[in-house]
């Protein structure tokens, strides 16, 4: 049986944790330990894990009293803490989804078949009962990943020994690997860099839980769009592609020195190479656009 080490970053999960871990515990057909890092919350979480991790052999709690501000600070330190010699597989997950009974065996027939990571679209879906496929399976373009994630980090599952390469990464790039807002991107980019294969399942592995607190959400109305709109112009996907690539050091690479060329000259290159830079049509049209309008 595949032994898989599942990261869980927490912060204010009081009200869905438990729920989301009873999930993990029920897959089928692998063993779990779950290791959960709890950003310094103002609810009852870090009670709520230690009290799983001291009734349940398989929920490992790391000590608290950090505060990172955010989700992929979170995971960056799950990443590097976490011992991976005595598993096969890994697996993020948030605090507050529900994960189907077959998410990582599903996961495992793919990496035992020739990749590395694997990800998947998720059904999002909110408290008033609506549902909401997230689409991210469109096929890899050559550059995507400089520009976006793989789809929601909380789908990604890959080998130990990537796990084990991404932790050395991390440790001797701590500081600029801190600095970039998604982890979920940030491993996709990394991946991509050094050459593993990715795989981006069309069947959902779990259901996406939307509500007020979430840090990324679906963004499938127009408050979410309007929203992210204002991030762009305010240069912030922009930055995170520069550090992406700074980190990276994919700034050697003659397309991507073109593709960050300040003004137009690097938004034309962009908007001329647009289909080998984000996968998903609507995503091409809104790159596109930002380029246009000189937001990049």
């Amino acid at each position: 049986m595949c032994r898989v080490a599942v990261l869980l970053a927490a912060y204010n999960g009081k009200k869905w944790i438990s729920e989301q871990i009873r999930t993990i515990q029920n897959q089928i057909d692998v063993s779990v330990t779950i290791y959960i890092s709890v950003d310094c919350s103002d609810d009852s979480t870090e009670d709520i894990v230690e009290f799983l991790a001291n009734t349940h052999p398989d929920i490992i709690a790391l000590p608290y009293g950090y505060k990172f501000g955010g989700a992929a600070k979170n995971f960056y330190r799950l990443l590097k803490e976490v011992d991976f010699s005595s598993f096969d597989f890994v697996s993020l997950s948030d605090q507050d989804d529900i994960w189907h009974s077959d998410k990582l065996t599903r996961a495992i027939s793919f990496l035992k078949n020739g990749y590395d990571f694997y990800s998947s679209n998720v059904n999002a879906f909110w408290p008033d009962g609506r549902v909401h496929l997230i689409n991210k399976s469109q096929p890899q373009v050559q550059f995507d990943h400089f520009f976006e994630a793989a789809g929601p980090g909380c789908t990604y599952v890959f080998s130990q020994s990537a796990a084990t390469k991404i932790q050395s990464f991390i440790n001797n790039n701590e500081a600029l690997v801190s600095l970039i807002s998604l982890h979920d991107w940030f491993i996709y980019a990394y991946a991509r860099c050094h050459h593993y294969c990715w795989y981006i399942d069309k069947l959902p592995s779990m259901e996406y839980r939307q509500h007020g607190s979430n840090q990324v959400g679906a963004n499938v109305s127009l408050p979410a769009a309007f929203k992210r709109i204002k991030l762009i112009k305010s240069k912030w996907y922009r930055n995170e592609v520069v550090k992406i690539n700074n980190v990276l050091g994919a700034t050697s690479c003659n397309f991507m020195k073109k593709a960050l060329d300040n003004g137009y000259k690097g938004n034309l290159f962009l908007m001329k190479n647009i289909a080998l830079i984000r996968r998903r049509q609507r995503d091409r049209i809104m790159l596109f656009v930002m380029c246009l309008f000189n937001w990049f």
